[in-house]
């Protein structure tokens, strides 16, 4: 192997900056374009007799997926890793914590209990059964679990575990995340590699305090100081894009068997279940690769009870979850919901 052939990740998380921290992230587009898909794709499925739902209905819907998704997916992340959030106020706007998406961000864990609950309210309103509701959500979010960990590694976050210490020669496909200054991963330096650092951030940002050095390192690499990447290069430890593969099995692996299953007639809810199985599944296994948040290292659990960290015991919930709707959705009376590739007419929307 080639000898430091990682690349230095130098992404701006902005796509459009207008001024400081303000603009337009790519974790805010992800979002959108993933509930534009989700739309698109359950409007064209109502319009073909697919689901059980209106093509206006769909629309409506929307509306509540949304605001469900998050505001469970940012209370997921306050209530399960930073409690201090909702004592939180700030000087300036969003002014208190909990509003602040920046400190944080989301859950994903949250934000499957938000559209759990909005797949209830949507089926009262609409006359659908919330099992095919919730169907219906599995159906669209893999593609929206995508985006989201694109957006994550733009954003040099959820960083992956260390596959080269920093000096030591890594393999071509790992990357070297500047933001692991911030995130509290970073490893161990030489006295003199530690010197270097001091160096390069006196010189980057000189009169800062710490903290507030890397940052500006970080924002000079981002806005394109390819002098500075390369002397950095040398102290950062290479790393598994672990966003990528999390990207990969969350979005391509457990949407294509979505929509497989979605060919044939099925029972309300098998959609659902499987999401819940696979995606679990899959978070279980490529967080063996990915670091846990940093703030959550000390606390009790800490230690992987069983080799498991904290993110990883509530995909096992959700794997068991799953398991038990899928159980009790085979045994459940009624009739099978057509697939994409049944006619038309096999089902109708019910009337409003």
């Amino acid at each position: 192997m080639p000898a430091l052939a990682a690349w230095v990740h130098n992404l701006d998380p902005f796509a459009l900056r207008i001024a400081g921290d303000v603009g337009v992230r790519w974790y805010g587009l992800a979002y959108i374009l993933g509930f534009a898909f989700a739309w698109w794709a359950l409007t064209a499925l109502a319009k073909r007799g697919k689901i059980l739902l209106r093509p206006e209905q769909v629309a409506d819907a929307m509306l509540v997926i949304v605001f469900a998704t998050l505001v469970g997916g940012r209370l997921g992340y306050v209530l399960v890793y930073d409690r201090s959030l909702i004592t939180t106020i700030l000087p300036a706007p969003p002014w208190w914590g909990v509003l602040a998406i920046n400190r944080g961000g989301m859950a994903s864990h949250g934000g499957m209990v938000g559209l759990i609950i909005s797949c209830w309210w949507i089926g009262r309103r609409t006359g659908a059964p919330m099992l095919h509701v919730m169907d219906l959500l599995a159906l669209v979010c893999p593609v929206g679990l995508l985006l989201g960990r694109i957006a994550n590694f733009i954003n040099g976050e959820l960083l992956g575990k260390i596959v080269a210490m920093p000096g030591e020669p890594s393999p071509w496909w790992s990357v070297k995340f500047p933001t692991e200054l911030l995130e509290g991963h970073a490893p161990r330096l030489t006295p003199e590699q530690e010197l270097a650092l001091v160096r390069l951030l006196n010189e980057a940002a000189p009169g800062l305090p710490p903290g507030q050095q890397e940052r500006a390192l970080i924002s000079a690499i981002q806005h394109g100081a390819a002098d500075l990447a390369a002397r950095l290069e040398p102290l950062l430890a290479a790393r598994h894009p672990s966003q990528l593969y999390q990207g990969a099995v969350e979005g391509l692996v457990v949407g294509g068997v979505l929509w497989m299953l979605w060919r044939t007639p099925r029972k309300p809810g098998v959609i659902a279940a499987w999401f819940l199985i696979l995606y679990g599944i899959g978070r279980i296994a490529t967080e063996f690769i990915r670091l846990p948040d940093a703030h959550l290292s000390a606390r009790s659990w800490g230690a992987r009870p069983f080799g498991f960290s904290y993110g990883q015991w509530l995909s096992v919930m959700m794997v068991a979850g799953g398991t038990a709707l899928l159980v009790y959705a085979a045994r459940r009376a009624g009739p099978k919901l057509g697939g994409w590739r049944t006619r038309p007419e096999t089902h109708s929307p019910p009337a409003s």
